[in-house]
């Protein structure tokens, strides 16, 4: 099938996104990635061809930090200005995507990653009279809220979504908390498969540190991840603290790390690298938004991929599956004190830890849920 992936990221760190179109394509599928603001020079996976509509946010090609007026105007103006942006966006991805088609016809299937997309994917998918999948990485209703409340305009949105997801033939997302809350909010929704954003089994292990020498938070920088909280515990945690990722230039510039060492996105083997070498791994996040106490992060599914144990935030399905597979310990969100506890509790069993991360890999693969997806395509074909 010619399938027509829509999502308002740029694509080449994206890679929930990348791993499901390679194991579509895999599958003998070929897959039409319209990104925003894809980077100048990224080549995509055998098989993928991308596209690029609008702009990145403008926090990432800003050149200075914003003074403080105008971080007031920014989180007054940010609900419009995003609205804006988005609007613009959908305009140019419906051209980008009907030009697509002109040329080798319509999509077989159009899967809309998150709510950004759903609109857009929703029309072409009913003009094209093809099956829509909507891809919810997060429980969207329940996401923090950036700027300057607009509740009207969530309101809007979560109607909007209610109406747009009853016409999907699929809806998929990234963990069984978010499915069971979509479930509940919509039992006129269709199937919701999950998806978890979980990482390949490596074929190439290197030794994970033992005992930890350090402690990796690889992530975005930016405000409800704890960071503060790793910030305020560094000094008694047991060896070097590390906070990487792509950062919110606006947080990042308020944000004093204490004694953890913070530095910007690394290529993902980079990462790797240092993961295995400090022998543990922060996987933190609030417990303020509904989101967040459903979400299963990325960062939680890196580490076991590595088999590298971790210290996580006992907030709602994290802290559960950290506890069900025995991946590491958990402290509770925004205890600077416990998160200390934690990780010298992690050091002081860590031998054990790494055995139980290694026996919790081939449940928690890529492979496993690569199948899911693929079977889900294989449904929609056969309808």
């Amino acid at each position: 099938m010619r399938i027509l992936m829509l999502v308002w990221t740029g694509v080449a760190t994206d890679t929930r996104v990348l791993r499901e179109a390679r194991a579509l394509v895999a599958a003998g599928h070929t897959v039409h990635v319209v990104g925003r603001g894809v980077p100048d020079g990224f080549v995509p996976p055998g098989g993928v061809t991308v596209a690029s509509a609008g702009r990145p946010p403008a926090a990432q090609t800003r050149g200075r930090d914003l003074t403080a007026p105008e971080r007031v105007a920014r989180w007054a103006l940010l609900p419009v200005h995003v609205g804006r942006r988005l609007a613009a966006w959908h305009a140019q991805t419906e051209a980008l995507a009907r030009r697509w088609a002109a040329a080798g016809g319509p999509a077989d299937v159009v899967h809309a990653h998150d709510f950004t997309a759903l609109p857009v994917g929703a029309r072409l998918a009913e003009e094209w009279g093809v099956p829509l999948v909507y891809d919810t990485h997060e429980y969207w209703v329940g996401r923090p809220v950036e700027g300057r409340p607009a509740p009207l305009r969530r309101r809007r949105e979560a109607r909007l979504e209610a109406a747009l997801g009853a016409r999907a033939a699929a809806v998929v997302t990234v963990g069984e908390g978010v499915a069971r809350a979509l479930r509940a909010d919509h039992p006129g929704w269709p199937e919701v498969v999950v998806v978890h954003n979980t990482f390949p089994t490596r074929a190439d292990d290197a030794p994970v540190a033992s005992p930890p020498r350090g402690f990796v938070y690889a992530g975005r920088l930016a405000a409800d991840r704890e960071l503060e909280v790793i910030a305020a515990a560094s000094a008694d945690i047991p060896g070097e603290v590390l906070v990487r990722g792509p950062a919110d230039a606006e947080w990042l510039s308020r944000f004093d790390p204490g004694r953890a060492r913070v530095e910007p996105a690394a290529p993902l083997e980079v990462v790797d690298a240092e993961l295995v070498a400090a022998g543990a791994a922060l996987v933190t996040h609030s417990d303020r938004w509904p989101n967040h106490r459903l979400a299963m992060p990325n960062k939680l599914f890196h580490a076991v991929s590595l088999g590298v144990p971790v210290v996580a935030t006992d907030v709602g399905e994290l802290g559960a599956a950290v506890r069900r597979h025995g991946l590491g310990t958990t402290y509770r969100p925004g205890d600077a004190a416990d998160l200390v506890r934690a990780c010298r509790e992690l050091a002081a069993g860590h031998a054990e830890a790494v055995a139980r991360v290694r026996a919790a890999r081939a449940a928690l693969s890529w492979e496993h849920d690569a199948d899911v997806l693929v079977g889900l395509y294989g449904r929609l074909g056969a309808g």
